[in-house]
């Protein structure tokens, strides 16, 4: 799902901190000769404390050698890791294309089958969608759900259609980085595991959800996959390309719900409006109850709503889809209905039912002679940012900045959209996501990814599942 606010931080940037780190460093120790030895290490210690703590080597522990393995077995890899990119994003997979998505789902299937996972693919004709790829590697470590999907936004009415190389380090394509990097990540890292004589002990399930973009209704039937291989996890990964930043990771994702307002009202000659036998008519209604929803809710850290259709008249209709309508009326008649459709989005479960409970009340306050009642569709449901969240985040910190490349730390709730992760936030204790392929202008015919991290999100996941994994026990909340 897209995130407001992307850009690219390679690691050209991460080199560039660091060698303005060395930088602060040699002009503090130059004073040595005029300010004496005790007072250049004050001036060294002084200078930008906080980024010395989170470049120095021994801000985390060393790479153990069977990591140093894992990391050349990653780039090792990256060729084929790209080639297999170019060969996803070439073919079409938007979400109603449903022979796409399956054709993405056969060539990832084949690379975990080559893993020795069991695979199996789960028919979603009941909601008119493709179907989940799931893959599974059972074994006595604690359980890893790693999340993916293959569908994109981009339908083959699309003119955006095909891989393209920009340079060495780019390359521009529909669903490049929402998602089909981060499912190549998973890949390369799993391979690397395996390369590294480090898979065989692990419990993992890869789901690959082949309608993120445009989910199957009921929402309880096309996510019964996730939510059932959810079940006994220990931690969960969402590949999603997030903000776009590899310095950060999604702890937290605000959901997203749709509303909709139907008001009713007494038709009547436009001159007797507010007359105590006609009242204030349906679009009077509608704009009472919008008005109090921005006086009343707005303000809220993470909380939005907004109204993005409205049509009010004699007649109104609106489409199944809920993104169009027809309505007629005259000018000198009263409306006797209206309809207003919105989007809300709230950052945690008790945010979402405060809010639908304040709206509710504010629609049941009617003006004269009119009514009105409000529904909600199912929805993306909101993953709060907790404890247990925090950790995991904590543990792919400290895998990167072992690797050099840190430190990750979460981004705002703000500039994370909804995504098939928080479907089991509740259910499992620990929860990251957005730590797949970084690059910018996802959903567009600009969309563009950051070559360059492609190896580097792969070494850092390879790395939290070792680590995860070799846990004595898995951690807890």
């Amino acid at each position: 799902m897209r995130s407001p606010n992307r850009s690219i931080a390679g690691p050209r940037a991460l080199s560039l901190r660091a060698l303005s780190l060395r930088a602060l460093s040699l002009r503090a120790l130059s004073r040595c000769a005029l300010l004496g030895l005790k007072t250049a290490l004050a001036a060294a210690l002084t200078a930008a404390p906080a980024a010395l703590a989170a470049q120095s080597p021994a801000a985390a522990p060393p790479l153990s050698d069977a990591e140093r393995r894992v990391s050349r077995a990653v780039d090792q890899r990256t060729p084929a890791a790209i080639a297999l990119l170019e060969r996803l994003v070439n073919i079409n997979s938007g979400t109603h294309n449903l022979a796409g998505v399956r054709a993405v789902g056969a060539v990832l299937r084949a690379q975990f089958d080559s893993l020795g996972f069991t695979t199996r693919w789960v028919d979603q004709s009941a909601v008119k969608r493709a179907g989940h790829l799931v893959a599974e590697h059972p074994g006595p470590g604690p359980k890893l759900v790693l999340i993916g999907h293959l569908d994109t936004v981009f339908e083959p009415s699309s003119p955006f259609q095909k891989f393209e190389k920009l340079a060495d380090s780019t390359a521009r394509g529909p669903g490049i980085i929402d998602m089909k990097g981060g499912d190549v990540i998973i890949v390369t890292a799993l391979r690397a595991l395996k390369d590294a004589n480090l898979l065989a002990p692990m419990n993992i399930t890869v789901v690959f959800d082949g309608d993120e973009e445009d989910a199957g209704r009921p929402l309880s039937d096309a996510r019964r996959t996730l939510i059932d291989a959810a079940q006994g996890a220990a931690a969960a990964i969402g590949f999603e390309d997030g903000p776009g930043d590899p310095t950060k990771g999604v702890i937290s994702r605000r959901g997203a719900t749709n509303w909709t307002i139907r008001t009713s009202g007494t038709p009547g000659h436009a001159s007797q409006i507010f007359r105590d036998d006609i009242g204030a008519g349906a679009i009077f209604e509608a704009a009472r109850i919008l008005r109090e929803f921005q006086s009343t809710l707005a303000g809220e850290r993470y909380l939005a709503f907004s109204p993005g259709l409205i049509a009010g008249g004699s007649q109104v209709s609106v489409d199944s889809s809920g993104d169009g309508a027809t309505a007629a009326g005259k000018h000198n008649v009263i409306a006797g209905t209206a309809v207003v459709t919105g989007d809300m989005r709230t950052v945690s479960p008790d945010q979402l039912a405060r809010t639908k409970t304040a709206m509710r009340e504010i629609v049941a306050q009617h003006l004269p002679l009119t009514k009105a009642e409000i529904s909600f569709d199912e929805g993306y449901p909101p993953m709060a940012p907790t404890d247990g969240n925090r950790r995991l985040l904590g543990i792919f910190d400290a895998a990167a900045r072992a690797l050099g490349t840190g430190p990750v730390d979460a981004v705002d709730p703000s500039r994370a959209g909804a995504a098939d992760v928080a479907f089991i936030a509740d259910i499992v204790p620990m929860n990251i996501d957005g730590i797949g392929l970084s690059g910018h202008d996802d959903h567009s015919d600009k969309e563009t990814a950051d070559l360059r991290m492609l190896s580097v999100q792969a070494k850092r996941a390879a790395l939290l599942l070792h680590r995860l994994s070799v846990a004595q026990s898995a951690p807890r909340p």
